[in-house]
């Protein structure tokens, strides 16, 4: 169902898009003609020709009950001094016209720089005047601008332009309009037939995105639970992930009662409740009357706000990638061919994905909840593109093959999202792009991989200067993996900073498809687990032990002693 709806959707889509751009080239049809910009061709030989037009098709009655289409050219020699000649014939008559002729043929133009690309056809023989012959089917001669219109017919034909004296050196300003009555009721026909695709896919893979997404529906694991292979990090006892990014409560040790003297290595913090006596408890530094009231001369002890703990607490999107320590050293040369059939579901899967989100979306706005398997659906998508990404390019962090499969594995790469029993009905319309829109800048910086520079010159049309590189994550990744080509080994301290990139931009992603109300933290969490940042306790300082002045009693000079 998910397969079947994708390809109608994707159809449904490009026909409805097609409908879209003839509504808008038929709305602009201003004097009845799409009219297209000047350009300038020149060339040296006697005549100017058209590639072969292959107008309606062989076969087809020569005129038609409706237009199929006008075609309007103008033309104007660059020199005024000469007459300018522009005619439409059939291809073979035009061919016998311009046989043993130096003439030549318009290939291609390219307007973004305007460029023209011609065949010459050599020749010696001299033309006769182009307006004295008869095969013309229509035709224009004359100075100054020259018009001509045409409808289109069935059979081969041949544009041609040449000096109305059939002299060498062709140079005019060209410009054609096309006109048809055809446009419009082809546009409404579009537009109907993808409605009714998109109707009918949409269906179809909304209900296969729901059913998969029932099956790989994601186990939690906890708010800060790392995944397996990963234990507790350095500095967190046995609450970690009760409450994320804080240290549990300060107690006595296991099989101590209240009250009894800590052992060395549990003693609380000055300032927390159960520490040593004479000090005060949270908030209560300073208090008069309270111990541990200010004292003068002795500043108080500063304490973590509710803000900052909540900077630092761990996001509720996690990503993790765990590093092979035996990669293989030229492996990721060809990871990128070898992960080409995952490149192909991920194709499909991200327009799933891109609907599904909308889909959620209106849910959201109208429940307040997003639907569970589509949800789970959402994250499987996630999943499969970081696993792809960490095998190949993103990181090249593992040699092992990837699975095609939404679910959790055993894989070294995962990403998680905690679901949201409930989310804001009115962020739904704005986080998805205004409130992301710094998030999606640094993103951009980040793994952007294309800079372009433009430059008008005072040619004919516009230069357009282009050069690329890779984006910071690309580098970084392609320092790495050449350092592992020549050392065998992959710089640690390097991976961390390559897999708290993706961790950032994978929080932006969750956040931008509704996943999450919490806003990402501006924060850069490198390493291959997901560990929530300490947060230090308060700061003790020392009071300073001065001596109370005292005044030394003066001592009389000493005169000189008896007998000096």
């Amino acid at each position: 169902m998910l397969v079947l709806g994708i390809l109608i959707s994707m159809v449904g889509l490009a026909t409805l898009a097609g409908g879209a751009v003839a509504s808008v080239v038929g709305s602009a049809q201003g004097d009845g003609y799409l009219t297209s910009g000047t350009a300038r061709l020149a060339v040296g030989s006697h005549a100017l020709t058209s590639p072969r037009l292959d107008a309606v098709g062989e076969g087809i009655p020569p005129r038609l009950p409706f237009d199929v289409g006008t075609l309007r050219l103008r033309a104007t020699s660059a020199d005024p001094g000469k007459e300018i000649f522009i005619g439409v014939a059939p291809q073979d008559d035009v061919e016998r016209y311009l046989s043993g002729v130096h003439h030549s043929e318009l290939l291609e133009v390219d307007s973004r720089p305007f460029r023209a690309e011609y065949r010459d056809i050599p020749g010696t023989g001299t033309p006769a005047p182009p307006a004295a012959q008869a095969f013309w089917s229509t035709s224009a001669s004359g100075p100054g601008e020259q018009e001509l219109t045409w409808d289109l017919a069935a059979g081969s034909w041949a544009i041609v332009i040449m000096n109305a004296d059939g002299s060498l050196g062709v140079d005019a300003e060209v410009q054609a309009g096309f006109r048809s009555d055809l446009i419009m009721p082809a546009a409404t026909g579009l537009l109907v037939g993808g409605a009714v695709a998109l109707a009918i896919g949409i269906p179809l893979l909304v209900l296969g995105a729901i059913g998969l997404g029932r099956h790989a529906r994601q186990q939690p694991r906890g708010p800060a639970a790392p995944p397996p292979g990963y234990g507790t990090p350095p500095g967190y006892g046995p609450g970690y992930g009760t409450q994320p990014g804080y240290a549990p409560a300060y107690g006595p040790p296991p099989g101590y009662a209240a009250g009894s003297t800590p052992l060395p290595g549990h003693e609380p913090p000055p300032g927390q409740a159960g520490a040593v006596p004479g000090t005060s408890a949270p908030g209560t530094q300073g208090a008069p009357g309270m111990p541990g009231a200010a004292v003068p001369g002795v500043p108080p002890v500063p304490h973590t706000g509710a803000a900052n703990r909540a900077d630092r607490a761990p996001y509720p999107a996690r990503l993790f990638g765990d590093l092979d320590p035996a990669l293989s050293r030229a492996m990721w040369l060809v990871k990128w061919f070898l992960a080409i059939p995952h490149f192909i579901v991920l194709v499909f899967l991200w327009f799933a994905f891109l609907v599904t989100t909308i889909v959620a979306g209106f849910a959201i706005l109208f429940t307040g909840r997003y639907p569970r398997p589509l949800f789970d659906f959402n994250v499987g998508v996630l999943r499969w593109n970081w696993r792809v990404a960490f095998y190949a390019y993103a990181a090249a962090g593992t040699d092992r093959y990837p699975p095609f499969t939404l679910a959790h594995t055993d894989y070294p790469a995962d990403f998680e999202v905690d679901y949201p029993e409930r989310l804001s009905r009115g962020l739904v319309l704005v986080k998805w792009w205004l409130l992301s829109l710094p998030h999606l800048l640094i993103v951009a910086a980040l793994s952007g991989a294309t800079w372009t520079w433009e430059t008008e010159t005072t040619d004919l049309g516009t230069t357009y200067e282009r050069a690329t590189g890779p984006s910071l994550l690309g580098l970084l990744v392609l320092v790495a993996v050449v350092a592992l080509l020549f050392t065998g080994r992959y710089q640690r301290p390097l991976f961390d900073f390559i897999l708290g990139i993706n961790r950032w931009i994978y929080r932006v992603l969750a956040y931008t498809a509704l996943m999450r109300d919490e806003y990402p933290p501006f924060r850069l969490d490198q390493g291959p687990a997901e560990v929530p940042p300490a947060v230090s306790g308060p700061v003790h300082q020392e009071p300073s032990h001065q001596e109370p002045p005292h005044h030394e009693v003066p001592r009389p000079e000493a005169g000189p002693t008896p007998g000096s």
